[in-house]
């Protein structure tokens, strides 16, 4: 009987704050540039009652949360048979908070869609 392959994940090492590296985001409106740097991520069910996974990032200094839609997790699960990490889930959310950066569309709060959840697991290659 052959044996499939188990799926490639990302290894959760380390602590969740160096899931991430610091990173710039240069705007394309203007010459500015934000300093980023990666968190934490936790349930955003139970501090916001919301249906998110929050993500916060800080953008200059300044506290940014990302509430990443559950339900895009819950449609990646039924595409690849399987959940999406918490380094997966600070991916995205650098992803889309890089996006909105790049755009000057700088706010403490995004609520980031289930269909932009998809849309940035798509442009990351995740699977």
């Amino acid at each position: 009987m052959a044996k499939t392959a188990a799926p490639t994940r990302i290894p959760n090492v380390g602590s969740m704050s160096e899931f991430i590296g610091a990173f710039d985001v240069p705007s394309k409106v203007t010459d500015y540039v934000y300093k980023c740097r990666f968190s934490h991520c936790w349930n955003g069910i139970a501090t916001r009652h919301s249906d998110t996974m929050d993500c916060k990032f800080f953008v200059d200094g300044k506290g940014v949360v990302l509430g990443l839609a559950h339900p895009g997790f819950v449609k990646f699960r039924e595409r690849a048979g399987r959940n999406l990490s918490d380094r997966e889930a600070s991916y995205i959310g650098a992803e889309y908070l890089r996006g909105r950066l790049e755009q000057e569309d700088e706010h403490a709060l995004y609520d980031v869609s289930a269909s932009d959840v998809l849309r940035a697991i798509e442009k990351l290659g995740i699977h």
